[in-house]
């Protein structure tokens, strides 16, 4: 039987994990806490750890959790940028769930666009309190709008055809274009700034892509911008935007991700005293719309990356090739065909 160590668990995660695991073949202890240096060797005794995006798997967490037996990281997550992949190679193979709901994350995004351009949630608020005055609600059409997307895999895509819907132009930045996309006018990151009404992130985390909203290229774009965020906190630099929209060059922002989310976000902080000012008033800003790494959370997503992890530890307990298995060499594969990566 294979043991697997589950961290970073919520109600939510359990109800498809139970749903489709089968008890004769794996036993999920499911631990509350996340990962990191202190709680590595919750995880001795187990075969596999299952880790999500907040997740800190450095160098000492992986040597602890191999030297207590574990031989898989099962991330039930797209994202890896937490991993410390070189530490982890030839000792811990490391799988994840490439594409949960590309649907999930995109619509997200256009409801976020949608609130913040309608402002929507003000209106919730105030009509709860009995006040309908219309004052200060004014938003703009999307129709004719341009919008700038960074990134255009599997999620871009999916918000690039939500924005056709809308009547909007286009715009695009990725290395690697796609031929194959239509509609869409590919640019530089520069032009993208300078041009675009909307801009909207879908891109993975990278030293490349690091702050890619940072100062600099805040001050290329139109005064009034709107900025969403569904992909990674790191894309922005914080404190850069928290001075773009106090200077309102940033008209509207919409964050389902931060930079230093990883002890704040999916938990409850209602009843203490919260401190990171940066985020404290981002929050407090009215043209600023913050939720809490919600965008993948839809009862597909939570479905298929349940049967994904399942799949791949199965696939690692029988001694197969797992299909969504990464490692620090992927970026210059060197995996020979039908065999793992060590």
């Amino acid at each position: 039987m294979t043991k697997i160590a589950f961290f970073d668990t919520k109600p939510y995660d359990k109800t498809f994990f139970d749903q489709l695991s089968d008890e004769k073949e794996m036993h999920i202890h499911y631990f509350e806490t996340k990962l990191n240096e202190n709680t590595a060797s919750l995880a001795n005794g187990y075969d596999v750890v299952c880790a999500f995006v907040n997740d800190r798997l450095t160098e000492n967490v992986i040597d602890t959790l191999y030297e207590g037996g574990v031989r898989l990281i099962a991330m039930r997550c797209a994202g890896y940028n937490n991993i410390d992949f070189k530490s982890a190679f030839n000792k811990i193979h490391i799988v994840r769930v490439p594409a949960y709901s590309p649907y999930a994350v995109a619509e997200h995004a256009m409801a976020l666009l949608l609130s913040v351009v309608r402002q929507t949630h003000h209106s919730y608020v105030r009509t709860r309190e009995f006040n309908f005055s219309l004052n200060g609600l004014d938003g703009f059409d999307l129709y004719s709008k341009t919008v700038g997307v960074v990134g255009t895999g599997k999620i871009g895509k999916v918000f690039i055809n939500i924005c056709k819907g809308f009547g909007m132009n286009v715009l695009a930045y990725d290395p690697y274009p796609d031929s194959n996309l239509e509609g869409v006018e590919y640019c530089s990151f520069e032009q993208l700034c300078r041009r675009s009404d909307i801009i909207s992130l879908h891109c993975p985390l990278s030293p490349e892509t690091e702050h890619i909203i940072n100062k600099e290229s805040i001050a290329q774009m139109k005064d009034g911008v709107v900025l969403i965020n569904t992909s990674r906190g790191g894309l922005v630099d914080s404190q850069a935007l928290l001075e773009g929209v106090k200077s309102r060059k940033i008209g509207s922002a919409a964050l389902d991700v931060y930079e230093e989310e990883g002890e704040v976000f999916y938990e409850d902080k209602s009843a203490i005293l919260f401190d990171d000012d940066t985020l404290r008033l981002l929050i407090a800003m009215p043209n600023v719309l913050v939720t809490s790494h919600q965008a993948f959370l839809t009862r597909e997503a939570l479905y298929n990356i349940a049967q994904t992890t399942i799949t791949s530890i199965r696939e690692f307990s029988e001694g197969k090739v797992m299909a969504h298995e990464i490692c620090y060499q992927c970026a210059q594969c060197r995996k020979e065909p039908g065999k793992r990566c060590f």
